[in-house]
């Protein structure tokens, strides 16, 4: 049987996998009473069984481990299966009590430093065309830490609408596995095999927890999707280049935009960035008028487009490179402007923007 119908088979095995196991903890978490209350920082206005995270943890690990072959299994699963139950863990206590942010920071931070200390999984340095290289030496370990607690809680954040964290990392990571695979020198089949078993995983979540959602993924599901995502997009990363720390930065283009949006918002009105707020893209799409669905078709809708991008860094020259540098830079400014992410009215582009678009429809008058 040839790789490639085995992979097939493990990858539906893994959606059936995670179907059943959500569906049997769906009815755990009803007859325990694990479930979100609605208040008024949040969307939904139903009791709602929570943790989902669960049931994507075990389908993904018990597919990883039963179906994947010793021999073809990376070096460091052990390790990441360690540390990311430690994630797990955290997000069940956060779920459970309401963790504040430093305190859930403590577990993301013990789960990085788990793998950093006991894998080669780090940033040790930078190439960049024409400049040559930058060595980061004992740097390197914080640029890991800010790595993984950045993406960890970028995913964190875009769970704010039933299937919307879901959607996004299923889109993230299918890109993720395909630009690996097909495009790049630096990524171990293994590797895109976890990739794609975390895709598996979360597809056969998405039916419970699309809306009306059935389940919510909790902060046990998107910190420990955000935190593969991190850990699972290092690899290769050691030597990185500009190109390949491009291409996880362009596929993440829309939580990214959302949590740096979020953190210069807050920094700005002289809050703590960890204060929560209703300005977050989902929120302003809603504020727009677009129902709770259409708002997550949206925003799958620019996942892609930015996917799309990431797609096209590995197969354009230097110059070329710079040009999509360019024009994505301008695309996150004019994204951050037009849905006024920064909640500010002083905001010189987008005040600039609303004059360009009135102006238009003034001469279409």
């Amino acid at each position: 049987m040839s790789f490639f119908i085995r992979f097939m088979l493990l990858f539906g095995a893994t959606i059936l996998a995670s179907v059943l196991f959500t569906y049997l903890f769906r009815a755990a978490a009803r007859r325990f009473r694990w479930t979100d209350k609605p208040s008024e920082a949040k969307v939904h206005v139903q009791e709602t069984p929570t943790m989902g995270g669960v049931a994507i943890f075990a389908a993904y690990w018990g597919a990883f481990f039963i179906g994947v072959p010793l021999s073809n299994r990376s070096g460091f699963a052990g390790i990441m299966f360690l540390s990311s139950l430690i994630i797990l863990i955290t997000g069940i206590i956060d779920d459970a009590y309401d963790l504040r942010p430093w305190q859930k920071m403590i577990g993301i931070l013990t789960a990085a430093n788990v793998l950093y200390f006991f894998t080669g999984i780090k940033i040790d340095s930078l190439t960049l065309d024409y400049f040559g290289t930058i060595e980061f030496h004992e740097a390197g370990y914080l640029v890991m830490m800010l790595w993984i607690v950045v993406i960890t809680n970028a995913v964190n954040l875009m769970d704010g609408l039933d299937g919307l964290a879901t959607g996004t990392s299923i889109i993230s990571l299918s890109t993720m596995g395909f630009v690996s695979y097909f495009f790049t020198d630096y990524m171990d089949v293994a590797t895109v095999v976890m990739i794609f078993l975390l895709v598996a995983s979360l597809l056969g979540f998405l039916p419970f927890n699309f809306y009306p959602s059935s389940i919510f993924l909790g902060d046990t599901g998107s910190l420990f999707v955000g935190f593969m995502i991190a850990v699972l997009s290092l690899y290769g990363l050691k030597h990185a280049t500009f190109v390949s720390l491009l291409i996880p930065v362009a596929i993440l283009g829309v939580p990214l935009t959302d949590t740096i949006a979020a953190v210069l918002r807050r920094t700005l009105h002289k809050r703590s960035i960890s204060a929560k707020d209703k300005s977050h893209l989902h929120h302003r799409l809603l504020r727009l008028g677009f129902t709770h669905r259409q708002t997550v078709l949206v925003i799958y809708a620019l996942a892609i487009i930015f996917s799309l991008t990431a797609i096209l860094f590995p197969i354009s020259s230097f110059w070329g490179t710079v040009v999509l540098v360019v024009g994505l830079i301008f695309g996150v400014m004019l994204f951050i402007a037009s849905f006024n992410l920064l909640d500010s009215n002083r905001s010189k582009l987008r005040k600039t923007l609303y004059r360009l678009l009135k102006e238009k429809d003034d001469k279409n008058k």
